[in-house]
């Protein structure tokens, strides 16, 4: 069959729109392709009042639990409240909570953690606690193996006990419940290549690197730092740990010197008079400065937040991790901000 010129070209003509509506669909598939999971883990402390508004973060990391005066089980401060927070399951059923065990100043993890006996004992006292207040694993927050920094015993031998105390865990929790930690920003204390393979994740306390007048939680390096959050990740993917185990901690409060208390909640700082707000552009950071623009005290905001979550992304870490909640103010601009940006929440 011949075809004539002009059916020839509606041919063509139709082929190509065919083509056209094949690619838009592909495109459109491509725009609403499912966003990525990220966590984002709420440490919730037991001396707050504060009940955390269930829909703002994946994970809730109750503060804390500790190692017994007996060196083989579990103590939980302020069981009362934490009962009350594994009840907000019952508004958000996706919810994890799980109890923090340890601390800074939360001792007898060496002597328990050097005894097969007393290990495996707290072991089974974790899962106890477990299935007593319907958890979904346990955080174990010992700050830190081989250091007595915060006034706690320590070993040279807490190095490779740890390893042996996460390998307990993981094997009395099961694979269906978590296993996660807190490590030091540098990763210096713990054999991530003995251990990460019983974590489900890593979460990275990138704050407290230094006071004032440096940054103590900055993005990047810069003349305000001693140290910054990528550098931890960096150093914790040298020590083993997979990106994709990662999570970025981030501080709901500032660290000054002198001028201010050590230690100031966000919620606090928006009240400050008296200072000018800077932004550190190397950093990446915000901090408030005197009239003579000498550096008073670092924290994070809304905005450096934001740029710390488009660094997760584009680094393929697993999401962000905050201490604490009650830190934040009323309107929640720290954890609403990080709820929108990892894509726990929608914007609002």
């Amino acid at each position: 069959m011949h075809l004539s010129a002009n059916n020839m070209k509606a041919r063509v003509f139709g082929l190509l729109a065919a083509m056209f509506v094949c690619l838009s669909a592909l495109s459109s598939c491509a725009d609403k392709a499912p966003e990525k999971d990220y966590v984002v883990v709420a440490y919730v402390t037991s001396w707050s009042r504060v009940m955390p508004d269930p829909f703002t973060m994946t994970h809730i990391n109750y503060a804390f639990g500790h190692v017994n005066d007996t060196f083989d089980g579990v103590r939980i401060d302020n069981p009362r409240r934490l009962k009350a927070i594994v009840d907000l399951k019952t508004v958000n059923p996706d919810l994890k909570v799980m109890l923090s065990v340890g601390g800074w100043g939360s001792g007898r993890f060496s002597e328990m953690a050097a005894d097969d006996q007393r290990r495996m004992s707290f072991a089974q006292d974790c899962l106890k606690v477990v299935e007593e207040f319907g958890l979904d694993g346990i955080d174990i927050d010992w700050e830190y193996p081989t250091s007595d920094a915060a006034g706690i015993s320590c070993s040279p031998d807490d190095r490779e006990n740890f390893n042996s105390l996460m390998r307990d865990l993981r094997e009395v929790l099961g694979e269906d419940r978590l296993l996660t930690l807190a490590s030091s920003a540098y990763a210096e204390y713990i054999d991530f290549f003995a251990c990460e393979k019983y974590l489900d994740f890593v979460n990275i306390m990138t704050y407290d690197m230094a006071s004032a007048p440096y940054h103590h939680a900055a993005l990047y390096a810069s003349e305000n730092t001693k140290g910054c959050c990528d550098g931890a990740v960096k150093a914790h993917v040298e020590a083993g740990v997979p990106i994709g185990k990662l999570v970025l901690g981030m501080p709901f409060y500032g660290r000054s010197g002198s001028v201010l208390p050590k230690f100031v909640d966000y919620k606090d700082i928006l009240e400050l008079e008296g200072f000018v707000e800077a932004w550190d552009e190397v950093a990446q950071a915000p901090y408030l400065a005197d009239q003579d623009g000498t550096f008073v005290i670092g924290y994070d905001t809304p905005r450096s937040m934001k740029i710390k979550c488009d660094y997760i992304k584009e680094q393929g870490m697993l999401g962000a991790m905050y201490w604490d909640y009650a830190g934040d103010n009323e309107a929640g601009d720290l954890r609403n901000t990080l709820a929108v940006e990892m894509n726990v929440a929608p914007a609002k």
